[in-house]
C-alpha cells in the first residue's frame, strides 16, 4: 500500500520567492488499485508523481511505498529503494534508444539484471531476454512493430514503447503522467487497454495523472481532484469529474462560415517514408486537397496516418516526392488585381510573401522561459510584420544576399528554434544571421500593436512584461496563440499544440480561436486528436488513414463519430 501523510513542497523562484506546489497532502492507495488524479495544469499532479518516484525532494511530511518510508531528511539509499519499487512515464517523455522496439525492451531487461543497459551485449541479451521482451511488447500492443526503429514510430507508439521499457523493470507501482494525452483515439484506446491489462494480469498498482475525464471514467477505481497543490475531493469517479468541470467556460456562440474561394491546393501529392532496412512505413499517394478561405479544417486520423506530414507539406516545411502545394497570392497595384499561384517548394520572393501571411504552431510550440511576453512578440513581429520584411529585403540586397537565399533563410523562421539552428549549422551559417536580417520590432510599440488581438484573446495587457512562469495555465496558452497570431496571418496551421491541455483550458482556446477566425478572417487547418475540440471548432474535417484521404465533409460531427467507431474507442462511448 502507498501512504502519504502531511506532504508539502515549495519551489524557490529566481527572485527568492517561494511557490507552493503541494500543501499538506494526505492520501492512501490500496495494492492493485488504479487511482486517478485530475486537475488543471499547475495543480501539483506531476510534482506529486515525481516525489513518489523518488526523484523530487520535498519539505514536510512523509510517504510510504512498500517497506520504505521516505522523509525530507531520508538518505539517498531510501530514495534508491523507492526507485526500484516504482516506474514512471512522464508527459511528452520519449527517452528511448534509436534502435528497434525489441532491442529497446531487451536493453531494459538486460540493464535491470546487470545494472547498465548502455553496455548491453546483444549476443547474450537476445538469447536470454527475447521471449520475455516479446511478452511485454505484446502486453502493450506493439508486437507488429517489434522490428521497427523507435525513431519512425508515431507519438502514441513511442508512449507504449516507453511503458514497455518501464514494465521490464518489474515495478510494484506504475506512475503514469498523461500517458495517452497526445495519442489519437485508436492509440489511446490501445494504451488504456494496455494499462488495464497490466493492472489485471500483473497486479501492478497504478497512479494515473490525466486531465481527461473520459480516461478516468474508463480506467480509474477512484479519483482525487487537485487544485493549487491541495486535494479538494477524493472518491467516486463521476462525482469528482463533475466537481472538476463545474466552472468550465461556456462555449461562445460564434459560427465560422467558409467561402468558395480556394486559397491552397495540394495536387497529386506523393511521399514515401522508409525504415533503414528498406521497409515502407508510410506512403502518401494521390493526395488532392483544396483549402477554402474561412475553413476551420481538421485533419483527422489515427497516429501515423500522415496528418502531420500533410500539414508540414502545406506549410512548406517538408516537400513531397512528387506533386505540388500551391498558394493563392493576390497582388494589387494601381487598382489592378493580379492573381498568381505560388508553389511553396520553389524559393522566391513570392513564396516569402506567402510565408509572411502564414502562421505555424508545432506540437512542441512553447513560450521561452527566460524572455518576457513583450520581447517574444517583438521577435515574432520582426519576422512577420510587412514593413519589417520589406526592410529585410533591402538589407539583404545591400549585403549582396540573393533573393533565393533570403527566402530559404526566411523559411527557418517558421521552424521550432532548435530545428532552425540545426539547419543553419548544417550549412555552416551562424544562427545569429536571422537576428541580423530580421531585427526585433520596437518593444515600446508592442502594446498598441497587440491591443485588438489581446482583446480578442481575452488577455490583459499587463502580462506583457511578465515571463511564462508568472502566468496562469490559461494565460500561457493564450499568450502562445498571441505569439503566432501577432502578425494577423491569413492562414494558421496547428499541429496538435494543445494536445496536453485540460478540458477547461482547451475550452478557453476554442473560444479564443472562434473569436480570432471571426474577427480577423483567419483560415485554420489543424491536426487534433481531441474529438470534442474538433466538433466544437471545425466547419470541415478530412479523414486520413495510411496516407490516403478517405473522407472530406462539412458534417464534422458525423465524420468524427465515424472515426471514433473506426478506432473502436470504447472510452469515448
Amino acid at each position: 500500500m502507498i501512504s502519504i501523510k502531511n506532504l508539502s513542497k515549495s519551489y524557490k523562484l529566481e527572485n527568492g520567492e517561494e511557490l507552493p506546489a503541494l500543501k499538506n497532502i494526505n492520501l492512501e492507495v490500496e495494492d492493485g488499485e488504479i487511482l486517478g488524479i485530475i486537475g488543471t495544469s499547475g495543480s501539483g499532479k506531476t510534482t506529486l508523481l515525481r516525489i513518489l518516484r523518488g526523484v523530487e525532494k520535498f519539505d514536510e511530511g512523509e510517504f510510504t511505498i512498500g517497506r520504505y518510508t521516505i522523509k525530507p531528511d531520508s538518505s539517498q539509499f531510501y530514495y534508491n529503494q523507492v526507485k526500484k519499487e516504482t516506474a514512471i512515464h512522464l508527459q511528452r517523455s520519449f527517452g528511448i534508444w534509436p534502435e528497434s522496439v525489441l532491442d529497446n525492451v531487451v536493453r531494459k531487461l538486460y540493464g535491470a539484471k546487470y545494472g547498465d543497459e548502455s553496455g548491453t551485449d546483444f549476443e547474450i541479451a537476445h538469447d536470454q531476454f527475447d521471449k520475455e521482451a516479446m511478452e511485454i511488447i505484446e502486453l502493450v500492443g506493439l508486437e507488429h512493430k517489434a522490428d521497427h526503429l523507435a525513431s519512425v514510430l508515431s507519438g502514441g507508439e513511442k508512449q507504449r514503447l516507453i511503458m514497455a521499457r518501464q514494465l521490464a523493470k518489474k515495478p510494484a507501482v506504475m506512475l503514469l503522467d498523461e500517458p495517452a494525452t497526445m495519442a489519437c483515439p485508436k492509440t489511446k484506446q490501445e494504451i488504456l487497454d494496455a494499462i488495464k491489462k497490466i493492472n489485471d494480469e500483473l497486479g501492478i498498482t497504478v497512479i494515473l495523472v490525466s486531465h481527461l475525464p473520459e480516461i478516468h471514467k474508463f480506467l480509474a477505481d477512484r479519483v482525487v481532484l487537485m487544485e493549487d497543490g491541495e486535494i479538494v475531493k477524493d472518491g467516486d469517479v463521476n462525482e469528482v469529474v463533475d466537481e472538476f468541470l463545474k466552472d468550465i467556460e461556456e462555449p461562445v456562440d460564434i459560427d465560422i462560415e467558409s467561402t468558395d474561394e480556394t486559397i491552397i491546393k495540394a495536387i497529386d501529392i506523393d511521399k514515401r517514408f522508409y525504415l533503414l532496412k528498406g521497409k515502407n512505413v508510410l506512403h502518401m499517394k494521390d493526395v488532392n486537397l483544396e483549402v477554402n478561405r474561412g475553413n476551420v479544417l481538421s485533419l483527422v486520423g489515427p497516429s501515423g496516418a500522415g496528418k502531420t506530414v500533410l500539414l508540414r507539406m502545406l506549410g512548406g516545411l517538408d516537400y513531397p516526392d512528387s506533386g505540388d502545394v500551391l498558394f493563392k497570392l493576390v497582388n494589387k497595384e494601381d487598382g489592378e488585381e493580379e492573381i498568381r499561384w505560388v508553389n511553396i517548394e520553389n524559393a522566391s520572393l513570392d513564396r516569402m510573401e506567402i510565408r509572411r501571411n502564414l502562421g505555424f504552431m508545432h506540437q512542441e510550440f512553447a513560450l521561452m522561459y527566460y524572455a518576457t511576453i513583450q520581447s517574444q512578440l517583438a521577435v515574432k513581429l520582426g519576422y512577420k510584420r510587412w514593413d519589417m520584411v520589406e526592410e529585410a529585403k533591402k538589407r539583404a540586397k545591400e549585403n549582396g544576399l540573393p533573393d533565393i537565399l533570403l527566402d530559404a533563410l526566411y523559411q527557418l523562421t517558421d521552424l521550432p528554434e532548435r530545428e532552425a539552428k540545426a539547419r543553419l549549422e548544417q550549412i555552416g551559417l551562424d544562427p545569429t544571421i536571422l537576428d541580423e536580417l530580421f531585427p526585433k520590432f520596437p518593444e515600446t510599440q508592442i502594446k498598441e500593436e497587440v491591443k485588438d488581438l489581446f482583446e480578442a484573446l481575452d488577455l490583459p495587457l499587463d502580462i506583457l512584461p511578465r515571463r511564462s512562469y508568472e502566468l496562469s495555465g490559461g494565460q500561457k496558452v493564450r499568450a502562445m496563440l498571441a505569439l503566432v497570431l501577432v502578425s494577423k496571418p491569413d492562414i494558421l496551421l496547428l499541429d496538435e499544440p494543445f494536445g496536453d491541455l485540460d478540458p477547461k483550458t482547451l475550452r478557453i482556446v476554442a473560444n479564443s480561436l472562434k473569436r480570432i477566425c471571426k474577427e480577423f478572417g483567419t483560415t485554420l487547418v489543424m491536426v487534433s486528436h481531441n474529438t470534442d475540440f474538433i466538433k466544437e471548432l471545425s466547419n470541415r474535417a478530412v479523414f486520413i488513414d495510411q496516407g490516403h484521404l478517405k473522407d472530406d465533409s462539412e458534417d464534422v460531427d458525423k465524420l468524427v463519430d465515424d472515426f471514433i467507431g473506426f478506432c473502436k474507442a470504447d472510452y469515448l462511448m
